[in-house]
């Protein structure tokens, strides 16, 4: 269909009488505008096919296909129902033009025609259907303007959550890398997940997208904790434990304070479902609050597996790393006691996929 051209207006008259079709021609020609006659809903439709037209007027008694089902037709196909349809008849009872705008009509001209009546509609309609046009070229330059802002505050966003993580994760200098590879394999383990009958109505795109950037906050609360617990070669005593279990309720709540002023962010939100949680058991035995199955988040359980697998892989200041046998026989004794089982079924599934380094 050929694009609309504004300069002058192109009108379709659809009449099968000739007779109006002259006087209509002659009236819309005097106002300033194209007239386009044709004598049938076909020739109507072909004419709409070579040129759009910025008005139609329509007459109701035709043969073959009358007004009021070629109107129904238009108004069924997106690149002609926002084209304005002006009914054209002798027939004047109220049951016809409560029809017509039920139809989608805009207006109902009765024959015999009023030149004045004819030009003041026409110029009313064309009026209307002109702002609409620039309305709504006005409305995606609007909508590009507000995206290219999401954009950017989205961009500037993860890098200040970027910046916390590394923050964290100067902290700990054995563990370089590894939040980064928990917030790209917590998206993986999710994106397989969301191919599964259990768990596809959970996980959304945006779900997957904002747990790669939630991951890796879930230590986010260790800034917190002193260097020579963070960082002892040596196993913890029971006090150094509890201090080192804060950690999940410190992050928490840091990061609710940083959602609280933006509470727009998504992935904030589920960093602290994260933080606070990670460390939450499918039995109910983890920490801080003893959550049992699905009272646990379902990006704490994502993480808390992704987190694990990734903590037995590599080398701590407390023991060298494991083999991938010996890791995977700590995780398998871990199902459906610390892990869901449910993720651990898919997490078997992608394991040589699992990034390590």
């Amino acid at each position: 269909m050929a694009e609309e051209n504004y300069s002058v207006p192109n009108i379709l008259i659809v009449d099968d009488v000739n007779a109006n079709l002259v006087v209509l021609s002659e009236m819309i020609k005097n106002a300033g505008y194209i007239a386009r006659p044709v004598t049938s809903a076909k020739q109507a439709w072909a004419a709409i096919e070579a040129l759009r037209p910025h008005l139609i007027l329509l007459d109701i008694s035709m043969p073959e296909m009358d007004g009021f089902e070629f109107c129904s037709l238009l108004k069924q196909i997106a690149k002609t129902r926002d084209i304005p349809i002006i009914f054209i008849s002798a027939l004047n009872s109220t049951e016809d033009k409560i029809k017509g705008f039920h139809l989608g009509a805009v207006d109902y001209i009765s024959k015999p025609f009023e030149v004045e009546e004819v030009t003041l509609r026409i110029n009313t309609h064309l009026k209307i259907y002109k702002m609409q046009l620039e309305l709504e070229i006005y409305n995606k330059k609007l909508y590009k303007i507000i995206n290219d802002q999401i954009r950017k505050i989205y961009e500037e966003q993860k890098n200040i959550i970027y910046a916390l993580v590394k923050l964290s994760e100067a902290k700990e200098l054995k563990k370089e890398f590894h939040l980064e590879r928990v917030g790209k394999n917590s998206k993986l383990l999710a994106t397989s997940m969301q191919l599964s009958p259990i768990f596809q109505n959970e996980i959304t795109n945006s779900f997957i997208d904002s747990i790669e950037l939630a991951a890796p906050l879930h230590d986010i609360g260790k800034i917190a904790i002193t260097d020579h617990i963070l960082l002892k070669p040596g196993k913890l005593n029971e006090e150094e434990r509890e201090i080192m279990k804060t950690h999940t309720e410190i992050g928490g709540k840091t990061l609710n304070e940083i959602y609280s002023i933006n509470q727009h962010n998504e992935y904030l939100k589920m960093a602290i479902d994260i933080a606070m949680c990670h460390h939450e058991k499918w039995d109910g035995t983890g920490y801080p609050k003893g959550l049992k199955g699905k009272e646990i988040p379902l990006s704490a359980r994502i993480v808390s597996v992704i987190n694990e697998y990734d903590t037995l892989m590599h080398e701590r200041c407390y023991r060298p790393a494991y083999s991938h046998d010996e890791g995977m026989a700590i995780m398998e004794d871990k199902c459906g006691k610390s892990f869901d089982p449910d993720i651990m079924a898919i997490f078997y599934k992608i394991i040589n996929h699992i990034k390590e380094d």
